[in-house]
């Protein structure tokens, strides 16, 4: 009889291959691993915890029904990541189609004039400690709009390429340019702000 095979001290290449013969227990450990890590994400992107949940919930269940296709060319992980990304920005678009919003239009209002603004050379997280750093970013990035945060998660924490990046989010590698140009500055400018608010 086949030694039952430990999960738990299975690296992710063995569990994806059990999980793609179907057994569940290895697909289980797998989402025990990754799922902080791609909630993380989702709510990094959609800024809600409700969407966050529902929208990690349905990566998992596409990542079940898709898993034949995963050929190991990245790891499990980065391709977790990729699925639950695509269906942020799925969300993210039919939000723009409610709201009618144009984020060109919001690019071309406030990006002439954060253009025009020097480039903060003053480091406006130093001397931080890491826990306080990572509050101040994420409360900086929830006030980008949904098109800034994204390309700034894609090529900053995802590490894409701006063709890659353009492809994700079906436009132009310029768009994706400006875009990451007027996120970096606008950060930048939200996080000495924040610094110079936590001073008084």
């Amino acid at each position: 009889m086949a030694k039952q095979m430990d999960y738990k001290e299975a690296d992710d290449k063995k569990l994806v291959k059990a999980s793609q013969r179907g057994v569940m227990e290895a697909f289980e450990e797998l989402v025990f691993r990754h799922r902080d890590k791609i909630y993380a994400r989702a709510f990094s992107m959609m800024r809600n915890e409700e969407e966050a949940n529902d929208l990690s919930q349905e990566a998992w269940i596409k990542a079940w029904q898709r898993l034949k296709q995963f050929q190991g060319d990245s790891s499990f992980a980065t391709w977790m990541t990729r699925i639950v990304i695509n269906l942020c920005l799925d969300q993210i678009r039919r939000h723009k189609r409610h709201r009618a919003e144009s984020i060109e239009k919001l690019d071309e209002e406030l990006g002439g004039v954060e253009r025009q603004m020097p480039v903060i050379s003053v480091n406006p997280t130093a001397g931080l400690e890491l826990g306080e750093l990572r509050k101040r970013i994420d409360k900086a990035m929830t006030q980008l709009s949904d098109a800034h945060r994204t390309v700034l998660i894609l090529h900053e924490f995802e590490e894409l390429e701006y063709k890659q990046i353009a492809k994700v989010m079906g436009c132009s590698i310029g768009t994706v340019m400006s875009r990451l140009f007027y996120a970096r500055r606008r950060l930048a400018s939200l996080l000495a702000a924040l610094k110079k608010e936590n001073e008084k």
